[in-house]
């Protein structure tokens, strides 16, 4: 009747062959390949912190608003180290900064300014 198990053998997490992911690499591996095939392993990389490098960047458009009144402008010693061509130009610059795009240097130059790269 119990088949050597008594009363209460076949009851709680044996019967279910373990509790969780028990025995996902044993007895439920059929069950792990098909529902959970991305259980096990490594995924992705992660990058070494210090290659990643941040450049400290403005916009056209914000030269006026960081630097209200200045006409001469030296980017670098303010901290940022590229110009932008996002916005609106509203005055004449002169600005010294390590790297500048072709846009940022157009819109300046369009309004009497000038850039000077590093």
């Amino acid at each position: 009747m119990t088949h050597g198990k008594g009363k209460k053998g076949g009851r709680g997490a044996g019967l279910r062959g373990g509790k969780g992911n028990a025995g996902l690499h044993k007895h439920k591996f059929g069950y792990m390949l098909k529902y959970m095939p991305d259980h096990f392993g490594v995924h992705g990389f992660k990058r070494d912190p210090s290659l990643i490098k941040e450049e400290r960047i403005i916009n056209v458009g914000q030269l006026d608003e960081k630097f209200h009144g200045k006409k001469e402008i030296d980017l670098s010693k303010e901290g940022y180290e590229k110009l932008l061509g996002c916005g609106i130009v509203e005055h004449e610059y002169k600005i010294t900064v390590k790297s500048a795009s072709q846009k940022a240097i157009d819109k300046i130059e369009k309004h009497g300014g000038e850039v000077k790269i590093e």
